[in-house]
């Protein structure tokens, strides 16, 4: 299958350099780039003059958490995980993740997502999910219920080479995580030489806790384990010290900011430019619908800039460009996909196409910081993953029904907050 994208503008990244011309997707890969490009292509898409870029990687999600959205408001973190959340995920039933993970595709790629690096239960449903509606996911291994031996299978089974699906170790976070598995995880780190992801430092009191119960806090506890040898990525990351700063810059520890849902559960502002300024590489996640309460990685950008800007009094710091690239080159990388984090030949053509004809993409003055500091989902005109349109112009192709998915996906939420 041969796909020509015409008459577009191109955002290739990692660059802030855009071109015009032509580009060829051959399979699930781009094939070409250049000007008037004749082939024979089975389809032609004329691009108008709109912006193809990478799409957005959203590199900390809890996908199947829509079931919690607009059902776990104004709580603080502690209430909201521990009176709303736990109770209702405890309620799960066989198939309830893979019907609410469908939901939560649907508005990735309506909003220009094209791989969610995704931390929740039963990796068989979420898997099963993506592969159904065509959609790239990052599965995040975090459940204490699966032994460190089912662990080692999922890394085997699950990254194969020209799969939708690859796989990644990691813990839920410190507070949540026996101090036996925390040590089981590091070895199998060790042993396979790859990174560990986790939900850390989000809150002061978790913060405390930990020094309360190691004497130490939560990156240089888990760095003392040999957990991040081979590096790694932290969500939230809102209360590094400056010696956790030091270790990550050591380990080749990310950072993964989630600006939304620290607001929302008054979690605090995670000091990004003072990342930046330490040389630490950076991607955006939306955390999951509960906290949120969107998968919207255009607000994420938004507030990732503008909320460095008021903390630190510096109009001039966190570069809108610079947050474009976090929540699409760098998040690639983060989670080991650099096959497909730019437009270039022989990447991956997960692309999306932003419509510039939108009012808010108007008048064309800077395109990237505009995708920033004016664009919304409803700037997205087309998303490809894998080289397959997956959503264009207010359409899905997902060979599924979309009022059925989002039925069923009421009726699992439905049966979830039932007292």
């Amino acid at each position: 299958m041969k796909t020509l994208l015409k008459n577009a503008r191109i955002l290739k990244m990692p660059k802030d350099e855009i071109i015009f011309g032509d580009l060829l997707v051959e399979g699930n890969k781009i094939a070409k780039i250049g000007e008037n490009l004749s082939v024979n292509a089975d389809k032609v898409i004329d691009c108008d003059g709109n912006l193809l870029m990478p799409g957005f990687k959203n590199v900390h999600t809890h996908t199947a958490m829509v079931f919690a959205r607009s059902a776990s408001d104004d709580l603080v973190l502690h209430d909201w995980l521990f009176d709303c959340i736990f109770p209702m995920e405890a309620k799960f039933q066989p198939g309830d993740i893979y019907h609410l993970t469908k939901l939560g595709i649907l508005e990735y790629l309506r909003g220009g997502v094209t791989t969610a690096f995704d931390m929740y239960f039963t990796p068989p449903e979420i898997i099963k999910a993506s592969e159904d509606m065509g959609f790239r996911t990052c599965i995040l291994a975090t459940s204490d219920k699966e032994s460190i031996a089912q662990l080692e299978y999922n890394l085997k089974t699950y990254n194969q080479p020209d799969s939708l699906i690859s796989y990644k170790l990691g813990i839920h976070a410190e507070y949540t995580t026996s101090l036996e598995r925390m040590k089981d995880i590091a070895d199998l780190a060790n042993r396979y030489k790859i990174p560990v992801y986790l939900h850390i430092s989000e809150g002061e009191q978790e913060v405390k806790d930990c020094v309360g119960r190691y004497g130490t806090t939560p990156l240089k506890f888990l760095d003392s384990l040999g957990m991040f040898n081979y590096g790694g990525g932290g969500f939230h990351c809102v209360y590094f010290t400056d010696e956790e700063i030091e270790i990550a810059k050591k380990r080749n520890f990310k950072i993964i900011t989630c600006p939304c849902s620290n607001l929302k559960l008054a979690s605090g502002i995670a000091p990004i430019a003072k990342y930046q300024e330490a040389g630490l590489e950076i991607g955006i996640g939306t955390d999951g619908a509960g906290s949120n309460n969107a998968l919207d990685m255009f607000r994420e950008m938004y507030l990732v800039s503008t909320l460095q800007k008021v903390i630190n009094k510096n109009a001039a710091i966190t570069d809108g460009f610079d947050v474009l690239k976090m929540a699409t080159y760098n998040g690639a990388n983060i989670i080991g996909l650099e096959e497909a984090n730019c437009l270039e030949v022989g990447k991956l053509a997960d692309i999306i196409m932003i419509d510039l004809k939108n009012p808010s993409m108007q008048p064309i003055n800077n395109i990237s910081k505009n995708i920033v500091y004016s664009g919304s989902k409803d700037c997205v005109k087309m998303t490809m993953i894998n080289g397959e349109i997956r959503y264009m112009d207010g359409k899905y192709y997902i060979n599924e029904d979309v009022a059925a998915i989002m039925a069923k996906a009421q009726e699992v939420t439905d049966r979830l907050k039932a007292k």
